[in-house]
């Protein structure tokens, strides 16, 4: 396992998912609005916007809380996810279907467990959206993991 191909894996994943859940939030009736998921991140140390209503209102400082931790926890889930590929033989078609029900395993246990725990202002996101959005960075983690794993990692990595 590459420390970098786990880091830019990571963060191009982390930005699959912050785009598409960005642009649902802002667009469907009654979203957080565009800020929306990367605000209610940050609701994690910013508490006092727990409680808040959709659309969730601008908060700088929980912004970039938000998009930091956002794509901190993407680096150390994608580390977890290499972990275990890389013990694997999986194909690309297989790495891929990891990565999909990587990702949405991440969603059950976020969405049941840790998020009414530690952050419920997360929970004013779209459900299906969300989950949608954690399969579809699982599945950019599987195809960046296919790709490390197919070329040097030098290679790999400009082509990612």
């Amino acid at each position: 396992m590459n420390a970098r191909s786990v880091l830019i894996g990571g963060i191009v994943a982390s930005l699959v998912i912050a785009m598409w859940e960005m642009v649902v939030e802002a667009v469907i009736p009654n979203g957080a609005g565009f800020f929306g998921p990367p605000i209610a991140i940050g609701a994690t140390i910013v508490r006092d916007l727990q409680g808040a209503s959709n659309p969730i209102p601008f908060d700088p400082v929980a912004l970039v809380l938000g998009l930091a931790g956002h794509m901190m926890n993407s680096v150390i889930l994608a580390a977890i996810f290499g972990a275990i590929v890389s013990r694997s033989s999986l194909g690309g078609a297989g790495l891929v279907i990891a990565g999909a029900v990587w990702g949405a395993a991440i969603y059950v246990v976020m969405w049941f467990v840790v998020l009414p725990a530690i952050d419920p202002l997360m929970l004013n996101l779209n459900g299906p959206a969300f989950l949608l959005g954690h399969v579809m960075w699982g599945v950019a983690l599987g195809i960046l993991w296919r790709v490390a794993r197919s070329e040097p990692a030098t290679t790999a990595l400009r082509s990612a």
